[in-house]
């Protein structure tokens, strides 16, 4: 197996919410919420983090619609993975990703998390769900 971490991604419109996984492969950490300006910045930011967390793959959160069919946003969002991986060389695959976001949101709600706050961090939050299930599943 190789020595490195996972990075999970959860790509909105506006933001790119990070996770990566601890060396063995256990367990998913947020690592930040990057604010999204142009393909060129958001992709320098993420090969920042690939640099500095020692990442060898990246695993994106796919919103598929409710019904499993892909959608205009899982098309972009495929299309922006597509850019980073030519750019990183690092395989990306993809986890499907319906009701991660509100599965965030009542965390942080039942966490008594204020509207201001969860703004701040439910992205991030996102990645970290979507890179432990992944991580979950791959143990079995």
């Amino acid at each position: 197996m190789l020595i490195g971490r996972i990075m999970g991604l959860d790509i909105g419109n506006n933001t790119i919410g990070v996770a990566v996984s601890d060396l063995m492969g256990m367990t998913a950490q947020g690592i930040t919420t990057i604010k999204r300006e142009s393909k060129k910045k958001d992709i320098e930011a993420i090969k920042d983090i690939i640099k500095e967390q020692n990442v060898n793959l990246i695993v994106s959160g796919l919103p598929k619609n409710m019904n499993g069919t892909v959608g205009p946003q899982a098309e972009k969002v495929m299309k922006f993975c597509e850019l980073i991986k030519e750019e990183t060389k690092l395989e990306v695959e993809f986890w499907d990703e319906r009701l991660t976001t509100v599965s965030a949101e009542k965390m942080l709600i039942s966490g008594d998390v204020s509207r201001k706050n969860r703004k701040k961090v439910i992205d991030k939050l996102a990645a970290v769900l979507i890179l432990q299930n992944y991580l979950d599943f791959k143990k079995f």
